[in-house]
């Protein structure tokens, strides 16, 4: 399963037209990040990616803007592990959360207090994080032991290293990078089979 994160600073061209692309390809769900906007802004550009969503049929996920998620009626939700310890009973109320972890105590703890899935990285080295070493294969294999939930893995993933991610017990994967910078986003999600 692949999930396609945005980043619009990434985006050389109309990133409007880009989702729209990606989506047309049905890649399992698009995570709208955009954390540099205000609530107002990521409220706005939630609205015409939630349509596009919508006429492709790909699942959309909100990344920590709960509030947002709540308003427009979006059932799924991306969190840090500080926020599923904050907002445990707030998130009841979606019909999917999902977890971004660290550590496989992280994963052990999100999947106790009611997370679907995780998302554990960042696995390779990757420009987003820089500075950061990655955390590996040994890593993931931990996280995805350790918990009944599916694992995606995040953080340097791209379409020659991604069914390692697999092979480690990932049922899936997240792209940024990639998903903002193809110059084919309309083919994506086909290039990542699973």
């Amino acid at each position: 399963m692949l999930i396609c994160i945005t980043n619009q600073t990434l985006c050389t061209d109309d990133f409007q037209n880009r989702i729209n692309k990606i989506a047309s390809g049905k890649p399992h769900a698009i995570m709208l990040r955009e954390k540099e906007l205000s609530e107002t802004d990521y409220q706005e550009l939630a609205i015409k990616v939630k349509e596009i969503c919508e006429r492709h049929q790909v699942d959309l996920i909100i990344n920590q803007n709960i509030a947002v998620a709540d308003r427009l009626g979006i059932g799924a939700v991306q969190v840090s592990i500080d926020d599923m310890r904050r907002e445990v009973e707030e998130l009841k109320k979606f019909a999917r959360v999902g977890v971004s972890v660290h550590s496989v105590a992280q994963a052990g703890e999100a999947q106790s207090l009611g997370a679907d899935y995780l998302i554990a990285g960042h696995v390779f080295p990757t420009a987003c994080k820089k500075g950061l070493p990655a955390r590996g294969l040994r890593f993931l294999k931990e996280v995805c032991d350790s918990v009944d939930i599916p694992v995606f893995a995040i953080g340097g993933i791209s379409e020659t290293n991604y069914k390692i991610a697999l092979m480690a017990g990932a049922k899936g994967v997240c792209i940024m990078s990639e998903a903002m910078i193809t110059d084919h986003p309309e083919t994506l999600a086909q290039r990542f089979t699973f």
